[in-house]
């Protein structure tokens, strides 16, 4: 059952003759809008990509917890941070910070990153694979030490002369956040990463593209993802109940504004190659609240998720956001057994 709905975005900015967002300071300041008149509405969620060297979201955390600080219920999070680029204890800082200033709201998505704008960016934050390793290793080896020192316990020598008195034992990273750990989640594009996100005790972020794995509709490749997901997290034997979640780009066509963006008809799956990977990526959805219904519906892996992720058009502006927002959980979420 669909426990959660809530909004991704892009962030993008441009001067686009279209767009609503010509800057930097337009996306920062419209997202934390975004994300307080999504509460209002009811949603649950406001999450945001981040990337490196693009006219896009990149350092996610002063919004996170300006977002925090502006609003009180919704969940605030990511999908997701490229570990790649990822200093692990200077991260702790951040995270335990913004989820302090939100009371415990953050759901940080992680991963191992997707396609860049430049070439090994990483290695102009000054990060290189080890020998024999390849970035998405060093992706996840930076993940292992976040989600290590994200357990609090004490693990630097303390100076025998400090400035400030320490407590006993040895130091941790500061400030702490109690539970963070819980709410970390790993973005997956295969069924091996997904099932070890659940060896690691992760979420599951699965988006809108999947390895193609054996050639079916992206919905049901990403099912099977998900099941096999759960399965390996039963196998694992943690002790909480794990979290799923798909993004999906949905439109409810309720007036002509709506048509003229997004009527232009049914979309399908379709394949490409995407860092080398060939990959399959999910349709779009496009229609009357009705008809919409019925499709999500036949959709197996919202079927499978406890939350849905909507991918907004950010460049069209708040107020129409809000109205794309609203038109989900009025008149197509409870029929999808939301709330």
């Amino acid at each position: 059952m669909m426990k959660k709905i809530g909004f991704l975005s892009f962030g993008h900015w441009s001067q686009a003759p279209y767009s609503a967002t010509r800057s930097a300071s337009d996306v920062l300041l419209q997202s934390i809008d975004l994300a307080v008149a999504a509460e209002e509405l009811g949603a649950d969620g406001a999450y945001f990509r981040v990337h490196h060297f693009a006219r896009q979201l990149g350092s996610p955390f002063p919004l996170l917890a300006a977002i925090g600080a502006k609003t009180s219920r919704i969940e605030i999070g990511t999908g997701v941070i490229d570990m790649r680029y990822e200093n692990p204890l200077y991260m702790i800082e951040d995270a335990g910070a913004a989820d302090l200033i939100s009371g415990g709201r953050l759901q940080l998505g992680i991963s191992r990153g997707s396609p860049e704008q430049v070439i090994d960016g990483w290695r102009h934050f000054g990060y290189a694979p080890a020998e024999g390793q390849s970035d998405a290793d060093m992706g996840r080896r930076h993940a292992e030490v976040f989600l290590r020192l994200l357990n609090g316990e004490g693990f630097a020598q303390p100076n025998p002369n400090p400035m400030f008195p320490n407590p006993p034992g040895l130091l941790r990273l500061e400030p702490h956040s109690d539970g963070l750990r819980d709410r970390i989640w790993w973005g997956s594009a295969s069924n091996a990463t997904a099932v070890w996100a659940a060896q690691m005790g992760m979420n599951l972020q699965s988006s809108t593209l999947k390895a193609d794995e054996s050639g079916e509709p992206f919905h049901v490749q990403q099912a099977q993802q998900i099941r096999a997901y759960k399965e390996a997290w039963k196998a694992a034997g943690h002790a909480r109940e794990p979290r799923v979640s798909v993004s999906r780009s949905i439109f409810a066509l309720m007036n002509q504004e709506d048509h003229d963006y997004f009527g232009r008809g049914d979309s399908s799956d379709h394949v490409g190659v995407i860092d080398n990977m060939r990959a399959v990526f999910g349709r779009s959805y496009s229609a009357e609240p009705e008809q919409l219904i019925e499709q999500l519906r036949a959709d197996e892996a919202i079927a499978e998720a406890d939350t849905l992720l909507l991918t907004v058009p950010n460049q069209l502006g708040v107020a129409y956001n809000v109205h794309v927002i609203d038109s989900i959980l009025k008149h197509i979420a409870p029929a999808l057994g939301w709330r």
